[in-house]
């Protein structure tokens, strides 16, 4: 086993899994500044129904075949609706080496932040 991967599996404690997630408005604030990206995992029939228009839209499984598509200078945020396949794509790729939180409450939780007049307040 890699260091890296040890390094992981000592990380599943429950003092440490706050450094897993990122709120949505340290999010905004990350993203705005240009140190973070959105990584949309979601199925494509799922983005077919309802949009995210900024970040970019990197299926789950697809991961391993794109990681070269992912920045390594930006803190990596991954997104599903709610949090439990992000969790598991976070995981995933902090086991490459990468730098990424899931977003805590989720794609639903962030468009619910953003309506009306609040969606303003993100830089696409």
């Amino acid at each position: 086993m890699t260091g890296c991967n040890n390094e992981f599996a000592q990380s599943i404690v429950p003092q440490e899994m706050s450094s897993a997630r990122i709120s949505i408005n340290d999010f905004i604030d990350a993203y705005n500044k240009g140190e973070a990206e959105l990584v949309d995992i979601r199925i494509p029939m799922e983005t077919a129904v309802w949009q995210v228009n900024f970040g970019l839209k990197i299926p789950a499984n697809e991961l391993p075949q794109r990681l070269n598509e992912l920045p390594e200078d930006k803190l990596i945020v991954v997104a599903c609706p709610m949090t439990d396949r992000s969790n598991m794509a976070r995981s995933y790729l902090v086991s490459h080496g990468y730098n990424v939180k899931y977003l805590q409450g989720g794609l639903l939780g962030l468009m619910d932040h953003l309506k009306g007049g609040r969606a303003k307040i993100i830089d696409i």
